[in-house]
């Protein structure tokens, strides 16, 4: 009897135990943790993605490049959404029925319970029309976003331009961003998109059964604040970039300056170029597509993807190389009777007989001759096979950022060409060749293959008398105004200092001796440094090529002006050169008018048979109207000087 009353009493202790936690844990659930009651709230909750306003980009003055602009984008969840006049709806967005019933089935078959994009950035004036009547759509609801907005319509290779993301990049980023989101797509964008693009926020919205707002859910408690962007400082000078643009409308080609003390960028121009304005807004992927049939390439980015042969400005790197190796000294001199003869029958020309010359009268009256020779005791009389003589040399070439990439903060660069020993051995079938195979390197012909962002950087090495800094177009991030570090070390070319004073004599001639090849795009009580360059076209005229640095001394600015199908070097690229290098050190142009209408007014543009599509001027972002300038060809040139 006993035994009974004790298993008893033991087995109401453990119900009485059981319900004591099942209360315990019911009244934890419903009074202490409301993550339950969240869950269950979902179906009259409503979260709104904060999109961050991403960070602006200045100048090196701090003027705006690119700003943002509000759009409201139109959500749906169609499990919501009740019977409604489709037309009404339609005329107040400015959608056609046809659109209508594609989007909404497009939402429908991504979730029925789930918000998903209906239509895209409408302005700030349709929102206004439209928001009065919202209420009378359930179903329908409008998210803030913001688009950029580029005030001075410059620069557009590279600012870049943001788009909706794609399946790769979202995979790329692990998540972070979901279909409809924007990033970078090129140029600065995209390489500064992590800092561009903020941090999101999130606000959770009580709605009723109307899918009209009743205020913040629980206050607010779960919400999260937007981040901005980080503003990004960049080194270019909008003025000079805006005046760049305008010398090189009608022209192919481009323009790269750089301040030699630092690598900053100041104008990277690509031409002709559009105005970026046209890839923002509701008509951005019809624009993109029009750009991409566009016979002129407008999307390319010539400054660090198009790759020329560098004609005569290469003998600036000759003379230092043979200089550094002991070949030659400023005191060398070869005779020019016109040309220079090698192999059996080989002869290279010359511009005309230049007689006995030295180092500094040969970069002065660029002299072919004179660089041939050079060229043969680099290669064939340097104590050694005239193979390794050339990888000596090749290994030298690219110490001036020449045949890799400069690791400039842009995607896509291009590393350019310099031909190794092995791809001429395979050529000619044998490792026996020497300077006559391949003597138009000697004078920057034949296989190589520079960009416009090289040849700058090359005239930034010699301004500074032998090292250089990566080139780069940001120069501050944030508030804190941080610079990264590798933009601050300087990276040298291999050539001792006293090995540039005769080249820069001689570049300080081209333009200020009356012998020299760009006499006419002198600036008085500014000594330019410089070298022409006429480079041979096989599929048309000759381009024209100038590089130079000013002033000669405490050097301010290094550039690089190619204009393709333009002719002499002196002809077309000098005063451009010239032009922005005044323009940047004066603030002013002094010389005559017609100096400058004369390169204004010429169209050099090659004729295109088949017309070119007109872009669609944007209506939601902003009443502003926009035009388009068309761009350069895509192809790859190889010339012949």
């Amino acid at each position: 009897m006993n035994s009974f009353f004790k298993r008893r009493y033991i087995i109401q202790g453990i119900f009485i135990l059981v319900a004591l936690v099942l209360l315990g844990k019911l009244f934890y659930i419903q009074v202490i943790d409301d993550r339950y009651k969240l869950s269950a709230d979902n179906n009259v909750l409503r979260k709104l993605i904060i999109y961050p306003a991403r960070g602006i980009i200045l100048d090196r003055h701090e003027k705006v490049l690119v700003q943002n602009e509000p759009v409201y984008d139109l959500m749906v969840i169609p499990g919501q959404v009740s019977k409604m006049d489709t037309l009404e709806f339609c005329s107040l967005i400015n959608m056609t029925k046809e659109n209508f019933d594609k989007a909404f089935k497009k939402a429908r078959n991504y979730s029925v319970y789930k918000a998903s994009l209906f239509q895209k950035q409408l302005s700030a004036t349709t929102y206004a029309a439209f928001q009065e009547k919202l209420f009378e759509y359930p179903g329908f609801f409008v998210q803030n976003r913001s688009v950029r907005y580029y005030p001075d319509s410059c620069a557009a290779q590279f600012l870049g331009y943001i788009g909706e993301v794609n399946d790769r990049e979202i995979e790329k980023y692990d998540g972070f961003y979901s279909q409809g989101d924007y990033i970078g797509k090129t140029g600065i964008e995209k390489s500064y998109e992590n800092l561009l693009r903020g941090q999101r926020g999130v606000r959770n919205i009580m709605v009723d059964v109307h899918n009209r707002e009743q205020g913040s859910f629980f206050d607010g408690k779960y919400d999260t604040t937007a981040v901005s962007g980080d503003r990004l400082i960049s080194s270019l000078d909008k003025k000079l970039q805006l005046f760049g643009e305008q010398l090189m409308k009608n022209k192919i080609g481009s323009v790269v300056a750089i301040e030699p003390a630092t690598g900053e960028i100041l104008a990277s121009i690509s031409s002709p170029s559009y105005d970026p304005n046209l890839m923002v807004g509701r008509q951005r992927g019809n624009n993109y597509m029009k750009f991409l049939e566009n016979p002129y390439k407008p999307m390319f980015i010539r400054p660090i993807q198009a790759e020329y042969p560098p004609g005569s400005i290469f003998k600036v790197i000759n003379a230092l190389v043979a200089q550094q190796m002991g070949l030659i000294t400023e005191d060398t001199y070869f005779n020019c009777p016109g040309g220079y003869r090698y192999g059996k029958r080989g002869f290279m020309g010359c511009t005309h007989v230049h007689g006995t010359i030295n180092l500094e009268k040969s970069i002065e009256e660029s002299c072919n001759t004179y660089y041939g020779n050079t060229y043969h005791r680099m290669i064939d009389q340097a104590g050694m096979r005239p193979v390794n003589a050339y990888t000596r040399w090749r290994n030298a070439v690219m110490k001036f950022g020449i045949g890799t990439e400069l690791g400039i903060d842009l995607p896509a660069e291009r590393d350019g060409l310099i031909p190794t020993a092995d791809y001429y051995t395979k050529i000619f079938h044998n490792d026996k060749w020497t300077s006559s195979f391949n003597i138009s390197l000697s004078i920057g012909q034949g296989e190589l293959g520079i960009t416009p962002l090289q040849m700058a950087n090359v005239m930034a090495i010699v301004a500074n008398r032998g090292y250089f800094y990566k080139p780069h177009l940001i120069k501050a991030i944030g508030e804190k105004k941080i610079i990264k570090k590798e933009y601050t070390q300087k990276n040298y070319a291999g050539i001792d200092q006293k090995y540039f004073e005769p080249v820069v004599e001689g570049m300080s001639n081209v333009v200020n001796s009356p012998s020299g090849t760009a006499y006419f795009s002198k600036i008085s009580d500014i000594e330019i440094c410089g070298k022409t360059g006429t480079v041979q076209n096989p599929h048309g005229k000759d381009h024209s090529v100038f590089v130079a640095f000013a002033p000669r001394n405490n050097p301010k600015i290094a550039i690089a002006v190619v204009v393709e199908n333009a002719g002499f070097g002196a002809t077309w690229s000098a005063p451009i050169a010239s032009l922005m290098i005044e323009e940047y050190l004066r603030d002013s142009i002094t010389r005559p008018q017609y100096y400058i209408d004369r390169i204004l007014k010429t169209n050099l543009l090659p004729e295109i048979k088949k017309p070119i599509l007109k872009p669609v001027v944007k209506k939601d972002s902003s009443n502003k109207k926009t035009s388009l300038m068309v761009s350069a060809t895509i192809a790859k040139i190889k010339e012949n000087e």
